[in-house]
């Protein structure tokens, strides 16, 4: 977070200087620009209705809602910096308001399902896997509003997760876990018995607790204990290590051919087109952000139509030529071939020769995620602080 809030303050220093070469900047203005710089995405950040109420002298009110303490700190050193003293009392902080003893949790079932509003009925926006870290930002009847670890923000209901405290959430940092590595398995109670604890898909983490011949001993983040083939699955802090597998990016991505299109679906039992990128992505321990259209700012762009330029595992981004708009993405294989979840994950090709060439336009765009690990918006599991201390 820390390191975050750097980046915010620099990009607002940045932009602000740009507008004080001919007029002093005015509080509104601060408020803006900060907005603009660090802010942008209402699927990121919570930033709603925040504006300058009074001004007196130098004193500057301000009042809406953020998220969390981090944007209330960069907007009181942007007005600092801008000559102002700034008065947040007025500003509302959702994360304050939210009990310490709540403000982490983990996904507890295999896949959860995210929503817009929280609401069953609200559309679905993203789906968390069991053991994924989750930053609560505001609770709302049986509800919780949470940011992921890929920044996306969303509902979960409170039956879906477990809470942790600060230290509770340290203490599973530093312990021996497991992630499961196969499309889908079970929990069972007892090894070669079907009695299931638990569905499981691929990217679930589990704790270790032992383990009996071939079975490995796991625990859910709620504390419900069962064993797993340990071929299924691989102690996290080694398969984080692993190095750019394209060829593995490929195989996960094939091993989800046919499977159904499920708008907000990340997980290997139905994705929407940008879903299926992270899935893939995530079984080489890489985290992607979770849109089509935030997927294409991210990695090394490449403009050019020619996909004899492309390589195996580029993600290709389609949409509307005329205005630049990202709707939808796919990943590249070879010879001119590409596979994506639209209907249902399927492989077409770039080539108007091709009897799989089913489109009437090129891609918009492609990036280039090799080489590019570590960049915005482009993060290692074992680079994330969510998921091992970063000393």
């Amino acid at each position: 977070m820390k390191k975050r809030y750097k980046l915010w303050m620099w990009a607002w220093m940045l932009a602000i200087s740009c507008t004080t070469t001919t007029m002093a900047v005015t509080p509104g203005d601060v408020i803006g620009t900060l907005h603009k710089t660090a802010y942008p995405d209402a699927r990121t950040a919570i930033w709603q209705d925040v504006k300058v109420t009074k001004t007196s002298g130098k004193t500057v009110t301000v009042a809406g809602t953020v998220g969390e303490q981090a944007q209330q700190q960069a907007i009181e050193q942007a007005l600092r910096q801008a000559g102002y003293q700034p008065d947040t009392r007025a500003l509302t902080v959702l994360q304050h308001q939210v009990p310490a003893q709540h403000r982490w949790a983990q996904v507890k079932l295999s896949i959860a399902t995210l929503r817009t509003a929280p609401k069953h009925s609200a559309e679905i926006a993203t789906q968390g896997l069991m053991g994924m870290p989750l930053k609560v930002l505001q609770e709302q009847g049986d509800w919780c509003r949470v940011q992921m670890p890929d920044d996306y923000i969303a509902w979960v209901p409170q039956n879906a997760i477990d809470y942790k405290t600060s230290r509770q959430c340290e203490a599973w940092r530093s312990a021996t876990r497991y992630v499961v590595t196969v499309y889908d398995s079970r929990l069972v109670a007892q090894p070669l018995t079907d009695e299931t604890v638990s569905d499981l898909v691929m990217g679930d983490i589990l704790e270790y607790k032992g383990r009996s011949g071939s079975f490995v001993l796991l625990a859910t983040p709620d504390g419900r204990c069962g064993y797993v083939s340990e071929n299924e699955v691989a102690e996290l802090g080694q398969w984080s290590q692993q190095g750019f597998d394209a060829a593995l990016i490929e195989k996960t991505a094939r091993r989800m051919m046919g499977s159904s299109y499920l708008w907000g679906g990340t997980s290997t039992k139905a994705t929407d087109c940008s879903g299926l990128t992270k899935v893939c992505y995530l079984s080489n321990a890489i985290i992607l952000q979770r849109d089509a259209s935030q997927q294409a700012l991210t990695g090394t762009i490449i403009k050019s139509m020619d996909w004899h330029q492309y390589q195996t595992g580029d993600l290709l981004f389609f949409g509307n030529s005329a205005t630049g708009k990202v709707t939808h993405v796919g990943i590249y294989l070879r010879d001119g071939l590409f596979i994506h979840c639209s209907g249902q994950v399927k492989i077409n090709s770039l080539d108007p020769q091709s009897t799989q060439y089913p489109y009437l336009y090129s891609p918009l765009s492609a990036s280039r995620i090799q080489g590019r690990v570590g960049s915005k918006g482009i993060v290692a599991v074992r680079h994330h602080p969510w998921y091992f201390s970063q000393s």
